[in-house]
């Protein structure tokens, strides 16, 4: 059932491809913002259940992790399914997009209803201690928006265009 379920080998190569990019980013915006980031092993405040991820990255955890859903069972409801009971993740190897980015100063642009383009800042209540996250160049924050992009390229063209997202949690149900 395994094999039904995994995109494609290329797929799963661009991923981690798409994953080792982010991590790279992600580094030296750490190494940036220093001693500001709270973020670390145990801390899981922003682990919580109804995060969802692309069908490719649930498959992808799947993959990897196997043995995880025969041997284990998932964490208690209203945290991430994945913590350990110390509050590590269990996969944190394979972790999704949106594992790897938490707790950075994020940047984004929406558009308010004259059409006008308004850049938005945000950032852990955690981690929002000195500079103020809208005080921030865009350069010091995530930009969200061009990896998401390339997750759903890599989605759509191994579901054939589907845009499916799996809540976390039920990984651990199928």
């Amino acid at each position: 059932m395994l094999d039904q379920l995994s995109p494609p080998a290329i797929t799963l190569q661009s991923l981690d491809q798409l994953y080792r990019n982010i991590d790279n980013q992600v580094r030296k915006l750490i190494r940036l913002h220093g001693t500001g980031l709270k973020c670390g092993q145990g801390c899981s405040a922003c682990c919580v259940d109804d995060l969802s991820v692309f069908q490719v990255e649930a498959d992808n955890i799947r993959f990897h992790y196997a043995a995880l859903f025969k041997e284990s069972i998932p964490h208690a409801a209203g945290a991430c399914a994945f913590l350990n009971e110390q509050g590590a993740c269990r996969i944190y190897d394979c972790r999704p997009y949106v594992c790897r980015t938490q707790g950075l100063p994020l940047h984004w642009i929406e558009h308010d209803e004259n059409g006008r383009s308004v850049a938005l800042r945000d950032i852990c209540p955690l981690n929002e201690k000195g500079v103020a996250v809208e005080s921030l160049p865009k350069e010091e924050c995530w930009r969200i928006g061009p990896a998401e992009e390339v997750l759903a390229k890599l989605q759509y063209g191994a579901y054939k265009g589907s845009l499916t997202r799996v809540k976390l949690r039920e990984l651990f149900a199928q």
